[in-house]
């Protein structure tokens, strides 16, 4: 079964950091694209970054701030994110698609983690 189980949210205050893990089983990652994607209550779930074989990217927002890394022995993907922003709280999923390149749109996605609560504020 093909899973990913997202950790390490929580509730920091502004300007401070936050290290995300998002363990993969079923599959190595090898093959596929993880992205970390976020949503707020009431908004549209957005694209934060991504990593795959071929490159990585992030979102506009979070450049000079989130840094996306991969272990594929660990089959584990990380979003070290710092100085963060009460605009950065949201609920933060990791995804995986069947692509070396990556993308932050939602829709290339297949298999959804259950998300990590991030809250900043002081």
């Amino acid at each position: 079964q093909l899973q990913l189980v997202e950790s390490g949210g929580g509730l920091v205050q502004p300007g401070g950091s936050l290290k995300l893990s998002c363990a993969v089983s079923g599959f190595t990652l090898d093959y596929y694209s993880i992205g970390w994607f976020r949503q707020a209550p009431g908004k549209e779930r957005e694209g934060v970054s991504c990593i795959g074989r071929r490159g990585i990217n992030y979102a506009d927002s979070v450049k000079g701030r989130f840094t996306i890394s991969r272990d594929n022995v660990k089959n584990t993907v990380y979003l070290q994110m710092n100085s963060l922003k009460p605009e950065d709280t949201a609920r933060y999923y990791c995804a995986a698609a069947l692509s070396f390149s990556c993308s932050t749109v939602v829709s290339s996605y297949d298999y959804w983690g259950q998300g990590t609560q991030v809250t900043v504020s002081s």
